[in-house]
């Protein structure tokens, strides 16, 4: 069963109330970055990072490995956006979104990504990534039939590219989700 970002952000609240005024400098600066780029600071940094600064570095490192990547931009999230719908995720469906719109990605392309195997908004080689991503992220294991459709497509380098963004985005999701952070928005600051 696929949650719609609708019902995720019914009644949600975080679990722990953000902290609206850090006292640290480090994230002082977070915030006011975070509100510089995206234009608000994100729920996650007051809730999460303001809690455990410690672990601003590693979410850094992260991000900063997507200048790395090979594969398409637009590959890159509809695996974000698909991972994230399936975990439940709605602050990481929104950024996600949100950022697609930055790349000047065609947001109606989400509209049919919960069925992208039926859909012809996808090509062969997406569709692929798209199977791979949904069977790791269920299963955390993948068919041999899966990862032989995928190499059909993709050379190694880029399947660790997609195991990793799929990777980093459940472990987004899985920051979020439990502690009830919902959407911030962002798609409509963009709009």
């Amino acid at each position: 069963m696929t949650i719609t970002t609708a019902e995720l952000q019914k009644d949600s609240h975080p679990r722990l109330t953000p902290i609206e005024n850090p006292d640290s400098i480090k994230l002082k600066l977070a915030y006011w970055f975070t509100k510089r780029k995206v234009g608000k600071v994100i729920t996650p940094l007051k809730v999460l990072y303001a809690r455990f600064p410690q672990a601003l570095g590693l979410s850094k490192e992260l991000m900063d490995l997507d200048q790395f990547f090979t594969i398409s931009s637009r590959l890159k999230h509809l695996i974000k956006v698909y991972v994230a719908t399936l975990n439940g995720c709605a602050f990481c469906i929104d950024i996600g979104k949100a950022s697609a719109k930055t790349k000047d990605i065609d947001s109606s392309i989400f509209d049919d990504l919960m069925q992208f195997d039926e859909s012809e908004s996808f090509t062969a080689a997406e569709k692929s990534a798209l199977s791979y991503v949904d069977e790791a992220t269920r299963n955390k294991h993948v068919s041999d039939s899966t990862f032989n459709r995928l190499k059909q497509h993709f050379d190694e380098q880029e399947i660790v590219q997609i195991t990793l963004i799929n990777a980093i985005e459940n472990y987004y999701n899985l920051m979020n989700a439990p502690m009830n952070i919902s959407s911030d928005e962002l798609c409509e600051l963009l709009s």
